[in-house]
């Protein structure tokens, strides 16, 4: 067994305990589909909808945040599909017993989560440019990552790894604009 597998079996078990009581939320078709909802959001659509937004908010300089956000999107993107084809970590409702699958996922594989880490990484950056957005952001951001683990597919290291990577693309990005 590879290292990255060994340690991964390792946390599924660990975790196990969390993803049973975070699915259990889904049980109510209210937050099941309030959770479905904001998956689905996240999968792209409302962070386009904020690109196209930038331009809108900020005039001329909102097209140097869209294209920042673009530009490091598409680096998170790279990120976490070379991630997810090296690490090949199983997702919740696969590898555990009783976790159910409440949404079909992107892909196959869990590690980390893609969705957190754009949510993280757009919410960051549009932050910077428009700090009022924030009211609205900061909890579309975390409920995109919560239904990751409400839904059954992402552990919650697979959200923390995926908020971290976004939360380091998204400061790496202002920097070198800076």
């Amino acid at each position: 067994m590879s290292a990255p597998a060994g340690w991964f079996l390792r946390a599924d078990l660990a975790e196990r305990r969390l993803c049973l009581v975070a699915t259990a939320v889904a049980r109510r078709r209210a937050f099941r589909r309030l959770f479905q909802v904001a998956s689905r959001l996240g999968d792209g659509a409302a962070w386009y909808a904020l690109m196209a937004a930038m331009p809108l908010l900020l005039g001329r300089a909102g097209w140097a945040a869209a294209l920042q956000m673009l530009g490091t999107g598409g680096v998170g993107l790279g990120i976490y599909k070379l991630l997810k084809r090296r690490l090949v970590r199983e997702r919740p409702y696969v590898g555990l017993a009783g976790i159910p699958c409440a949404m079909a996922p992107l892909d196959r594989y869990s590690f980390p989560s893609g969705h957190t880490l754009h949510a993280v990484c757009f919410t960051l950056l549009a932050l910077h440019h428009v700090p009022a957005l924030a009211p609205g952001l900061v909890p579309f951001a975390v409920l995109v990552a919560l239904s990751r683990v409400v839904l059954g597919l992402h552990y919650p290291s697979d959200v923390l790894a995926g908020a971290a990577l976004g939360a380091g693309l998204a400061l790496a990005s202002l920097e070198m604009l800076a």
